[in-house]
């Protein structure tokens, strides 16, 4: 043997040795552990385990943190959250009871049908018809007001009425007052409608007859006072359309030659001061 071929064969033996102490040296896995025939056997003999019993709930910790609302306060006075959530809903509902239970759909009418009258598509622009109408309607409905907060509403923040009586205490000036505003007539129509039995009193008509039946009534009434305000403007449109059509000027729009006209009557009869007069004494 050559010696290349020697040394190459002496240098893979030391390889081989290297490896097989490096693997006599690494530490041997786990063994799993064995389970024994025995043991399979007496597991299969006993047969199912019976499940455990559940465990009773323990009681909750009275220092924990709770959460809790308290219809009435200490004093007996409800409590500062209700006194919140009454307000909330008051002002959700706000809007119907405005429109629907006072005085307001009387006067935004009379108002829109009396600038209509006029000529003018957007002058008073409606938020000014809005806020005039919204506090006619308060002074019409301030006695009403005052009643309902004095028998009903104060009685109730001090704690000597519940819901239920001071809801119906203050429902009665509100219902006064409509019965005084609505005629028979419409309260015999919406009765009807409703396939009621009709009532031997007024006491006896229910909230959601009476509600209508007085809505009907105010845009009658609305209707026979836009009447009247509107019979004098429309004078005055046939007197420049006539006089127009006399002379020859058909070109020219009569509303445009009227418009001035209009302004002039409204404001020498003083025509604010006579409508809201008008719609303040029907309520008288």
């Amino acid at each position: 043997m050559t010696g290349p071929l020697r040394a190459a064969v002496l240098g893979a033996l030391a390889l081989i040795a290297l490896a097989a102490g490096a693997l006599a040296a690494a530490p041997a896995a786990p063994a799993a552990p064995a389970v024994t025939v025995q043991v399979l056997t007496a597991q299969v003999l006993a047969g199912p385990v019976a499940p455990e019993a559940p465990v009773a709930p323990t009681p909750p910790d009275a220092s924990g943190p709770a959460v809790s609302v308290d219809v009435n306060g200490v004093d007996g006075t409800p409590a500062s959250a209700i006194t919140l959530v009454l307000a909330i809903t008051a002002l959700s509902v706000a809007p119907a009871l405005l429109l629907m239970t006072t005085a307001f759909t009387k006067i935004i009418v009379v108002l829109s049908i009396t600038r209509n009258a006029l000529g003018l598509a957007s002058t008073p622009p409606n938020q000014v018809l809005a806020g005039l109408a919204l506090f006619l309607s308060l002074f019409v409905m301030a006695p009403v007001i005052s009643e309902v907060n004095e028998t009903a509403v104060q009685p109730f923040l001090a704690g000597t009425l519940t819901q239920a009586d001071a809801l119906e205490v203050g429902s009665g000036p509100l219902r006064e007052f409509m019965v005084g505003q609505t005629r028979e007539e419409d309260l015999a129509l919406i009765t009807r409608a409703a396939d009621r039995p009709n009532p031997t009193s007024v006491e006896e008509v229910p909230m959601t007859t009476l509600i209508p039946a007085f809505v009907l009534s105010e845009l009658r009434a609305a209707f026979i006072i836009g009447f009247v305000v509107f019979v004098p403007f429309l004078v005055i449109d046939i007197v420049v359309s006539s006089s127009l059509m006399a002379m020859g000027m058909m070109m020219l729009p009569p509303v445009t030659v009227a418009l001035p006209f209009k302004l002039l009557l409204f404001v020498l009869v003083n025509g604010w001061g006579l409508i809201i007069t008008a719609l303040v004494g029907s309520y008288a």
